[in-house]
């Protein structure tokens, strides 16, 4: 275990150390607090059934920068230490395969869960500001906070298996950036089709992260979601931990 830690700081350090971390920090608090604004001068205008909270993680501007930053974050993982050469002492070093997949897997969901730290003080300072709550109650913000965790897990495991493939960062990103994408928007295949029967939309709505999100941000907590995503990312992390092996008896 003492080495695994080792490998998962040197990880975390690894981030705080690229300029392309701060990038994303600063894109993704500029996205989501011009998103905040926005959903707080709407609610201003007109009476709305919705929290501040609930508006906040469902709205466009929130999905396009969550779908984006997860290519960012995990397109180096691998493909960065494949190109530089850096990889083959990491594979010669007394350390498991798996404990190398992982270290850098919970590295990248380690600043993950940094990225959405500040957005929690949008709230209080909401509250602060207007003396109202921004949400409908502590189970809405759990329920929101606990799908952007789940989300971030498989997510991260898409990436992770995406840079894996190849040296190119470039081509890791456009890698993840399209498998995501498609998935998220398979979710959005029941909003469309309209002819479709209730029960294939409520299977289509079992895979919907908008769907699932709606649901958590109100505070109803659903277990299904934890399930799926949970032993998707655990089939994503083997695959990359087979990838890794493979690649690692071609150098």
């Amino acid at each position: 275990m003492t080495k695994f830690f080792t490998l998962l700081s040197r990880e975390i350090r690894s981030y705080f150390y690229s300029p392309i971390a701060y990038i994303v920090l600063v894109f993704f608090l500029l996205v989501s607090g011009v998103d905040f604004y926005f959903q707080v001068s709407f609610m201003n205008q007109r009476a709305v059934e919705y929290s501040v909270q609930e508006a906040f993680f469902n709205s466009v501007f929130f999905w396009f920068a969550f779908v984006l930053i997860f290519p960012l974050i995990t397109m180096r993982l691998f493909a960065e230490e494949f190109k530089l050469g850096t990889i083959e002492p990491l594979m010669t070093a007394p350390v498991r395969d798996l404990q190398v997949v992982l270290a850098k897997y919970f590295g990248a969901l380690i600043f993950y869960v940094i990225l959405w730290i500040p957005t929690a003080f949008y709230f209080v300072i909401f509250q602060a500001v207007t003396h109202e709550p921004a949400g409908s109650s502590t189970g809405a913000y759990l329920g929101s906070y606990l799908m952007l965790v789940l989300l971030g897990m498989f997510y991260i495991s898409i990436g992770c298996f995406a840079s894996v493939l190849t040296r190119n960062q470039i081509v890791a990103a456009i890698i993840s950036f399209a498998v995501i994408t498609l998935l998220f928007f398979f979710g959005l295949v029941q909003f469309i089709l309209l002819d479709v029967g209730s029960e294939t939309r409520q299977l289509l709505g079992y895979f919907s992260a908008i769907e699932q999100m709606g649901t958590l941000s109100r505070g109803q907590i659903d277990t299904r979601p934890i399930v799926l995503y949970v032993s998707m990312t655990i089939v994503m992390l083997t695959f990359t931990y087979q990838a890794f092996q493979s690649r690692k008896w071609r150098l």
